[in-house]
C-alpha cells in the first residue's frame, strides 16, 4: 500500500502497488527458489528484483504526476540479511524476509533516484490509534506517511 499525505495529514493519494510482473513469482527467496537448483533460484531472484526495480520507478512516476511536490518516502525498516542471494535462499530466517527487503530496497532506490529522502520506520513504534482505516496495512502506511510528513 502506497499512501501520500500532505504535511497537515490530509490524505492525497492511496494505491495498491504491484512490483512484480504477472509471469513472475512474488516470493522467489521464500517459496519458488526453495524448489529450484541454487543457480536457477538465484537467476529467478535476479529477474524478480529487476522487475521490482522497474515497477517501483513506474509507480513513483505515476504518483509524482498525480501528487506534485513529494518531499519524501516512508518505508518499513529492513531486516539485516546475508550478503548474497545464495546465502539468503539457504538461510531459513533470511528466506522468510528477503523478498520484502528486496521490494523495500527497490522502492527506496527509486525514491532516491528522484531525490526523495527515505524515512525508515519501525511499525512497532508507530502510534496508529489516530488513523481511522479498517485495514491494518493501510493504517501502518498512513501512520508512516504522517511521520515522513512531519506531522
Amino acid at each position: 500500500m502506497l499512501v501520500t499525505v500532505a504535511r497537515d495529514g490530509t490524505l492525497l493519494d492511496r494505491r495498491r502497488v504491484e512490483l512484480v510482473d504477472d509471469d513472475l513469482p512474488k516470493l522467489p527467496h521464500h517459496s519458488e527458489g526453495q524448489r529450484l537448483p541454487l543457480d536457477e533460484a538465484i537467476e529467478l531472484v535476479e529477474r524478480v528484483r529487476d522487475s521490482a526495480e522497474r515497477h517501483a520507478a513506474l509507480v513513483f512516476d505515476a504518483v509524482a504526476a498525480a501528487v506534485p511536490g513529494i518531499l519524501g518516502v516512508a518505508l518499513r525498516e529492513r531486516q539485516p540479511l546475508p550478503e548474497t542471494i545464495a546465502e539468503r535462499i539457504k538461510d531459513y530466517r533470511a528466506s522468510n524476509v528477503a523478498d520484502w527487503v528486496m521490494y523495500r530496497t527497490a522502492l527506496a532506490d527509486a525514491a532516491e533516484a528522484r531525490g526523495w529522502p527515505i524515512h525508515w520506520y519501525d511499525p512497532k513504534k508507530l502510534d496508529t490509534r489516530f488513523v481511522q482505516m479498517p485495514n491494518r496495512d493501510q493504517r501502518l502506511a498512513m501512520a508512516a506517511a504522517l511521520v515522513a510528513a512531519g506531522t
